[in-house]
């Protein structure tokens, strides 16, 4: 899609209107045009197709309440015929206008094509074409991946996606591959996928400066969720290929920022698994210890993504890195609190936790801070092991789920742990029923303005 932002001058003039200056540019118009919106009926809201006197299309308006959401042109590329629009704003309303008209564009053809010939949006520079499509590029690749069904999205394909990228940005990439997940000590990655036949794998990427300051992303990469032995009922498993929706978000964030040249120590850390049943499926009960050698009770073989990411975090901590950020479709208890469309994120950084609330904000892309409530780590205990995976009541499960993730981070290091849906369940401009990438815009801001500033 990165061919629907371009740059130039040529095309039908394209105009974008809140309440207020769309009256004070009807009052300028000529009759004609006043004459046209008068016998179209058109409120002052929404989209004026307007033609000059031979009934070509001379320029299109479109008037919204609020012009400067970054998802105002959301849908424009679905309702306006082919051709070239040149788009008359400001610098800001560019950048947003972009964005959304490059989203709202966006289909997950990989299996149904669509040769539905889509408008371009001409913006007045190169830079600012190349911008809105470094974005647009990168929500669409977190859509792809978390869209993609799990036969063609297993531990081994998102092994693929991240050593192409790897490959196009100059980054180096290992992956430790079944039995040598044992070998090299991260034995819940390797209990939670070794049932199935997709061999379960930890996928390491770095990029950047070994000097630059060291930030390291953890994703969480469950391809499929059966629930394992505690298996779960038909409504619970169907949208289950989601669950790599935290590797696809880091994934996406990673992109952004080799993107950018961001000034900084890249690492993307992925444990990527299928939670299967098999005669090997590891089972209620039973103890493993991790990486970080705590012992852990399995309480619910439901309860793996906090499996394969502790280990992973555990290995976050060697590099001493000056921000860890995780990403995990991790709880249902979240979906309660904040519903599908909020991200909630955990964090035991105070200044930290302020950035991503304000660049949240900023860019339209709000996260909402939850607490990590100390005193309810007791409820992860376990009589015979230092922890459960699981607590002893559903309530507060996104906290307690946060606060078994934290005991795996070392003190003195900056983590802060995102829980997304990864997935719209309704349409709104711009966001497609589908996967969706929650929270990274905002982190990457935050990320921009402490890095580059």
């Amino acid at each position: 899609m990165s061919n629907l932002i371009i740059s130039g001058a040529s095309g039908t003039p394209l105009s974008i209107f809140n309440s207020d200056t769309f009256a004070k540019w009807l009052a300028d118009q000529a009759p004609q045009t006043q004459n046209w919106l008068t016998s179209t009926q058109f409120k002052g809201q929404g989209l004026s197709l307007i033609p000059n006197a031979d009934g070509e299309l001379a320029q299109v308006i479109f008037v919204s309440n609020s012009d400067d959401s970054y998802w105002l042109c959301g849908e424009l590329a679905n309702q306006l015929p082919a051709g070239q629009y040149v788009l008359n704003a400001g610098e800001a309303q560019v950048k947003t206008a972009a964005f959304s008209w490059g989203l709202g564009a966006y289909k997950f053809d990989r299996y149904k094509k669509n040769d539905k010939a889509l408008p371009q949006l001409v913006v007045p520079t190169q830079a600012q074409a190349d911008e809105a499509n470094k974005f647009i590029r990168s929500v669409s690749l977190v859509r792809d991946l978390v869209n993609t069904p799990a036969a063609d999205m297993m531990p081994q394909h998102l092994g693929d996606v991240m050593t192409e990228m790897a490959t196009e940005f100059g980054a180096s990439i290992t992956q430790i591959i079944g039995d040598e997940l044992l070998e090299q000590n991260y034995p819940t990655i390797h209990m939670v996928g070794r049932a199935s036949e997709n061999l379960p794998r930890l996928i390491d990427l770095t990029w950047g400066d070994e000097s630059a300051p060291k930030l390291t992303l953890v994703g969480k990469g469950v391809c499929f969720d059966s629930g394992g032995l505690d298996i779960k009922p038909v409504s619970g498993m169907r949208l289950m290929k989601k669950d790599m929706g935290g590797a696809a978000h880091v994934i996406g964030l990673a992109q952004l920022i080799m993107a950018h040249n961001l000034p900084v120590r890249l690492r993307v850390l992925v444990p990527a698994v299928e939670n299967a049943v098999s005669a090997n499926a590891f089972r209620p009960g039973d103890v493993i210890t991790t990486r970080k050698g705590i012992t852990v009770e399995i309480d619910n073989t439901d309860a793996e993504g906090r499996l394969v990411l502790c280990d992973a975090l555990a290995e976050a901590n060697n590099d001493k890195p000056e921000l860890v950020i995780d990403f995990a479709t991790l709880t249902g208890a979240m979906r309660i609190a904040l519903g599908t469309e909020l991200p909630g994120f955990f964090s035991n950084d105070e200044d930290v936790a302020a950035g991503f609330t304000a660049s949240g904000l900023k860019v339209d892309d709000p996260v909402w801070r939850m607490p990590l409530h100390r005193p309810y780590l007791d409820l992860t205990g376990s009589d015979i092991a230092d922890l459960a995976n699981c607590a002893k009541t559903p309530f507060g499960g996104a906290i307690t789920a946060a606060l078994y993730l934290e005991e795996f981070v070392d003190k003195g290091i900056s983590w802060s742990h995102f829980d997304v849906m990864a997935y719209n369940v309704r349409k709104l401009p711009g966001r497609p029923v589908g996967g969706e990438a929650f929270g990274i815009r905002a982190v990457f801001d935050y990320l921009q303005n402490r890095f580059q500033a």
